[in-house]
């Protein structure tokens, strides 16, 4: 089932046209890769998801992205309500210069939640979910910049659970890791596929085939090809993608 459905989506930023009539579906409950070159438009694709280009003054957005049947570009909106729903971790970890807790509770405090019994769950909780709670359980006043790289995406992923997003944007999570911090972040992308919508960027092929249910390919702004991840691997539609894919382009 559909949950995100993307329509004629076009952006710019200035005159330059990023994002060229995108119509595609998201299906809940699984992992769609978003692959294509450097500057494809892969996440400017995935910021629009969340309204993340909202912030950047130069962006324009036409077109409709529906989740669970509501335009979240309508001007009724909350944006603050799409951004709850709607999680993201990005590129380098980006942990606050906090403790380890603080991290994980500043958005539930941001939206009202208070009671230092309800925050300890949720720290538990979430350190659970993105499987970092038994090395990190007797050291959560300590700061998170004490954890190493892949321990802090892993906690910049426990606090985007935090709020109990619905669905989980991922902007090349494993680009500044280690293979083995990478493969506890894969394994833990197979984990949440069970209860959340996830979307990924990665310029690493390999890893779309590993995780990923159904992968979209993107090129010079457009959609080239979407659809089950081994079919668009082993018998792509398109000679595009087959050029991509085999390493034939450029």
């Amino acid at each position: 089932m559909s949950q995100i459905e993307v329509k004629d989506l076009n952006v710019w930023f200035d005159q330059n046209h990023a994002l060229k009539n995108v119509s595609m579906d998201i299906e809940e409950k699984r992992i769609t890769a978003i692959i294509g070159p450097s500057g494809c438009g892969k996440s400017t694709f995935i910021r629009t998801l969340n309204r993340m280009n909202d912030t950047i003054p130069s962006c324009m957005v036409k077109g409709s992205i529906k989740v669970d049947g509501t335009d979240i570009y309508d001007p009724e909106v909350d944006v603050t309500q799409v951004r709850r729903r709607i999680g993201m971790v990005f590129q380098k970890p980006n942990p606050f210069p906090k403790s380890i807790y603080e991290n994980v509770v500043f958005a539930p405090r941001i939206h009202g939640i208070k009671g230092k019994k309800e925050l300890d769950a949720i720290v538990e909780r979430s350190l659970r979910r993105a499987a970092l709670w038994d090395e990190v359980k007797d050291r959560l006043d300590r700061s998170a910049y004490d954890l190493s790289g892949g321990q802090q995406q892993r906690l910049c992923i426990a606090r985007a659970l935090a709020i109990e997003p619905e669905i989980i944007l991922f902007d090349e999570p494993c680009s500044a890791l280690d293979p083995i911090a990478t493969a506890k972040i894969e394994a833990l992308l197979e984990d949440l596929r069970k209860d959340y919508t996830a979307v990924i960027v990665t310029h690493n092929m390999q890893q779309a085939a590993r995780v990923a249910d159904s992968t979209a390919f993107f090129y010079l702004g457009e959609l080239i090809e979407h659809g089950e991840t081994s079919q668009l691997f082993e018998r792509p539609d398109k000679e595009l993608t087959e050029q991509y894919i085999t390493g034939r382009m450029g």
